[in-house]
């Protein structure tokens, strides 16, 4: 599969899959959770999705394990709606690059308050 084509096909799974958690999952440890993003094998056997949350780190934990559980669910539904070739296999992880981000914004602004 070429490039091109699966950056569609991984921007389709992420709009779908945003739209699951936002709307369709009924879990209540599943708080505020964004997909940051979505990588697809070239196979279309794998789907790693990418998700920040935000909260401390016990419901952090608890989101994950609610999304690992949600994951058949997910699967199904990215199956019905994608129309791909194979239905990957979905896998959360979570991607704590905005909290990092806004660590280090915070500590720049000190910096800077600070001269």
């Amino acid at each position: 599969m070429s490039n091109y084509r699966l950056s569609q096909q991984e921007s389709r799974v992420k709009k779908i899959i945003s739209h699951l958690l936002q709307n369709e999952i009924k879990d209540p440890r599943v708080g505020f959770v964004s997909v940051t993003g979505v990588n697809l094998t070239k196979d279309l056997s794998e789907c790693k999705v990418y998700v920040s949350l935000l909260g401390d780190d016990h419901e952090i934990e608890e989101t994950m394990e609610a999304l690992k559980s949600a994951a058949g669910f997910v699967r199904k539904q990215v199956a019905s709606k994608a129309n791909l070739r194979r239905t990957p296999q979905i896998d959360f992880i979570y991607d704590n690059s905005l909290s990092y981000g806004s660590k280090i914004d915070k500590l720049l602004r000190e910096v800077k308050k600070d001269e």
